[in-house]
């Protein structure tokens, strides 16, 4: 059997004290984000992340009320509370913050299950799924992937600023242009940058909603070179503005507005392979659709 209606008050009253259990909870984190690794150039796409989940989760709420209205709730939800409150503990006591941050997925998934069931979770899935985005990595994962990283953007922005004939040389991450020395730092071309940039693109996909699986899978395939890319037109920017305006115009205000070039670029190249793989999809479709003018008239002779 399905649950009686839920007025909006009922809904309220239900959802207030486990928000304000949540906001109690994780408010001393959150503080500690905001003033700690939160405020480094290489973090600040975690309280960007957080936000964009909670609007993501506030929008989808009539679609979870609405999944919910008639099914069941979810036992399950039970071990995976639990399992998210242990997890807490363990990472706030031991400053261990992919468990004290990631906690917060596992708990609020335990509590949709037991609140609304498992429909309301899979409307809720994407949301949640973002979150992930924003919780920090250990520093060994992220050193180890963060310079070759670096490597790979470093040699791909000299040889294509050498070929545009430029006067640039590289030693490991340092690229050395006329006068200029300049130190690719992880905050222009290291892991946390890319993720950043894979979160922009999942989201692109999930507000455009495409209904082509050929489009959605390609545009989530192509979005790690897409990333990859736009780093490298970062450096490049950089770069470039170091060497014609001086180190001061590089490292002052130009080196803020090239994290816009990069987002901007990263967002470009997206919108730019999506209208591809639509032409793409298009294409086939039509292709398909002249085949099947073509042997129609075949099978009515038959």
């Amino acid at each position: 059997m399905g649950k009686p209606a839920r007025t909006k008050r009922t809904e309220l009253l239900a959802w207030f004290p486990i928000i304000v259990g949540l906001v109690v909870l994780y408010a001393p984190s959150l503080y500690d984000l905001f003033n700690g690794i939160w405020s480094s150039d290489e973090q600040l796409h975690g309280p960007i992340v957080l936000g964009i989940s909670v609007w993501l989760m506030y929008r989808n709420w009539p679609a979870m009320e609405a999944a919910s209205q008639w099914a069941p709730t979810s036992p399950w939800g039970w071990p995976i509370f639990v399992f998210g409150l242990l997890l807490y503990a363990l990472g706030r006591s031991q400053d261990i913050l992919l468990f004290e941050i990631g906690s917060a997925i596992w708990l609020i998934t335990g509590l949709i299950l037991l609140q609304r069931g498992s429909a309301a979770l899979k409307v809720q899935w994407f949301a949640l799924f973002f979150m992930l985005f924003m919780v920090p990595l250990p520093g060994a994962v992220v050193d180890a992937v963060t310079m070759p990283m670096k490597m790979a953007v470093s040699y791909v922005a000299e040889n294509i600023l050498y070929w545009a004939g430029y006067p640039i040389s590289r030693t490991g991450v340092t690229l050395r242009i006329g006068q200029y020395m300049l130190l690719v730092a992880d905050a222009c071309a290291g892991l946390h940058t890319l993720l950043t940039l894979e979160a922009l693109g999942l989201l692109y996909l999930n507000l455009v909603r495409r209904d082509s699986a050929v489009r959605n899978i390609g545009l989530a395939i192509l979005i790690v070179p897409i990333s990859f890319t736009a780093n490298v037109i970062r450096v490049i920017t950089l770069t470039l503005v170091t060497y014609h305006l001086g180190d001061a115009a590089g490292q002052g205000f130009l080196h803020g507005f090239a994290g816009m070039v990069l987002f901007l670029s990263a967002l470009l190249l997206i919108i730019g392979f999506d209208t591809v793989l639509q032409m793409f999809e298009s294409y086939r479709q039509r292709g398909a659709a002249a085949k099947a003018g073509i042997y129609q008239p075949l099978s009515r002779a038959k």
